[in-house]
């Protein structure tokens, strides 16, 4: 008998959280999230886990447990469930979220779950699963103690300690308490904070720092949060409330959790506080607040579209008030959140970000105090951090060295590495070869490096075409006709262009006989090197040969 612990993702991205737990010919998945895409990956639009592992060995697959609501835990279960079938488990408002994803995505083959992480407990497979509440920055976030053939095992992916949160929902040190009674053989739990001393700070503050701002604002005021950020949204509505200002929600992805967070009573306020944007339309600048998607300035977000003035319905204008409650948290956010900062300034808005440092954000991740805490609650044998990068798996690993681990004992897992448990003892497995899945639009996984490379040249270079005729004795018709796009501005550069159409023929008519895979290759070698020369610039270049 034996247990795997296997990280197919979600350990050096931040992103992308999935996990597989393997034992007596079954596996478990734990969460299966998104990532978003580098600054080297032009026109995607989301990276998800490579879990051609999973689908694989999809007839072991018992089932799937989710921890909480977040895009990188629960967004790339629709392209999973497109190629396995297997029951998922979740808390109350996750099982919501995840129906109106699996909606949106035309998945209709599943089955959700729902448990009571307060007292609940179920079977999946040779695992029985034991929930229970943590806090975190979206309600019905939980952890899992997981008894398995090897023994009990904790799996944190996200928390912090507080006891007073907005949602009400505190940490459940006394169910976790209970949990751990029985030895913990190794712990997996949440990194992102192991650089940060001291405990995560609470957020209850952050209303009052909110109204502050809004009390003061002249005309409309605008704020953002991430879109699950449910307890966020709770003291922005009541900001309004004290203001006597009406709410609109703008964006579907704020529309749909708040509405199903409502529903389900995690999110509380009068009905007649929040307004339809018609209603708005009749009411004055100074009695709004708008709740708006987008707060990492995601490319067609509403936020976005505001900040360009492109949004059909929703216009921002000089004198508005705009709080960002959000730091750029995922990788590669910044830049695309600070694009609409300055736009918006330059509109003349009064935006109150995360530079000013005016107590608007706290992080969802305990610091060193929360996850030394768990460590001490849990008491494990191992310990394996996850949900990080690099760098806080190596803050984790000496955090638990400090509270008394083995060095050994401590497992800083790649994408595809894995940890076999055996005895009560631990050994690396062998590595599962794992890439990144690109989605664009309606393709999953059908780009990679070289389209990839093909883009940032196209992006970067431009593209030249160039137009060979041939005669019906395979004779070149004039010189090449050459056609430029994002390389330099054909009307004004038309003689440098003619010139080279004119050397390049001049190189072929040195070949002894002109073939099409000639016309290629020289095209491609004499241009490549002429433009480079002349410009310091290598276009794409595309051959099209015409026979007339």
């Amino acid at each position: 008998m034996s247990l795997k612990f296997i990280a197919l993702s979600g350990t050096v991205s931040v992103t992308e959280n999935l996990y597989v737990y393997e034992a007596e010919g079954k596996m478990m998945v734990v969460d299966c999230g998104v990532g978003f895409p580098d600054l080297e990956m032009p026109g995607v639009d989301l990276v998800i886990p490579d879990f051609s592992y999973v689908v694989k060995n999809k007839e072991k697959l018992a089932g799937i447990i989710v921890s909480q609501g977040h895009e990188d835990h629960i967004g790339a279960l629709p392209f999973l469930l497109r190629e396995v079938d297997a029951p998922i488990w979740s808390s109350p408002l996750v099982t919501e979220f995840l129906k109106d994803k699996f909606k949106d995505y035309g998945v209709s083959n599943f089955k959700v779950n729902t448990f009571n992480p307060e007292y609940e407990d179920f079977e999946v497979g040779p695992f029985r699963v034991f929930p229970f509440r943590v806090t975190h920055s979206v309600p019905d976030t939980v952890g899992f103690a997981i008894d398995t053939p090897e023994g009990r095992i904790f799996h944190v992916p996200e928390h912090k300690m507080d006891q007073n949160p907005v949602d009400g929902m505190k940490f459940d040190t006394e169910r976790a308490k209970e949990l751990a009674k029985q030895n913990v053989l190794f712990l997996a739990s949440d990194c992102l904070g192991a650089n940060k001393p001291g405990f995560a700070e609470g957020e209850r503050h952050i209303e009052g720092n909110m109204e502050n701002i809004a009390k003061d604002a002249r005309n409309a005021v605008f704020m953002t949060a991430i879109s699950s950020n449910i307890g966020r949204f709770q003291q922005m509505l009541n900001v309004a409330e004290a203001l006597g200002r009406k709410v609109v929600f703008i964006g579907r992805s704020v529309q749909k959790k708040t509405e199903i967070a409502y529903n389900l009573g995690y999110l509380k306020y009068p009905a007649s506080l929040a307004v339809s944007l018609n209603e708005a339309n009749r009411l004055r600048r100074n009695e709004l607040m708008y709740i708006v998607s987008g707060c990492y300035g995601q490319v067609g977000s509403s936020l976005y579209r505001i900040a360009i003035e492109d949004h059909e319905r929703v216009h921002i204008q000089s004198g508005d008030t705009m709080i960002f409650s959000a730091d750029p948290a995922p990788p590669y956010s910044k830049e695309s959140e600070d694009f609409v900062i300055d736009a918006l300034i330059d509109k003349g808005v009064d935006v109150h970000y995360y530079d000013l440092k005016e107590g608007l954000y706290v992080s969802g991740h305990g610091g060193q105090g929360d996850i030394s805490e768990l460590f001490n609650l849990a008491k494990p044998k191992y310990f394996i951090p996850i949900g990080g990068a690099i760098r806080y798996m190596h803050s984790y690993k000496k955090l638990a060295v400090g509270n008394g681990a083995d060095p050994s004992n401590v497992f800083t897992l790649k994408p595809g590495e894995n940890v076999v448990f055996e005895n009560g003892n631990a050994k690396i497995g062998e590595k599962i070869q794992v890439k990144a899945v690109l989605v664009h639009g309606l393709g999953v996984g059908d780009i990679g490096k070289v389209v990839l490379g093909d883009r940032a040249i196209l992006g970067n270079e431009g593209v030249v075409v160039v137009i060979f005729k041939l005669d019906k004795g395979g004779n070149i018709m004039g010189n090449p006709e050459i056609i430029s796009r994002g390389f330099i501005f054909e009307k004004i550069n038309k003689d440098f262009l003619d010139e080279a159409g004119g050397r390049l023929k001049r190189q072929i008519e040195k070949k002894q006989k002109v073939k099409k895979s000639v016309l290629h290759g020289v095209t491609l070698d004499y241009l490549g090197k002429f433009f480079f020369q002349k410009t310091g610039r290598r276009p794409m270049i595309l051959p099209i040969i015409v026979e007339i």
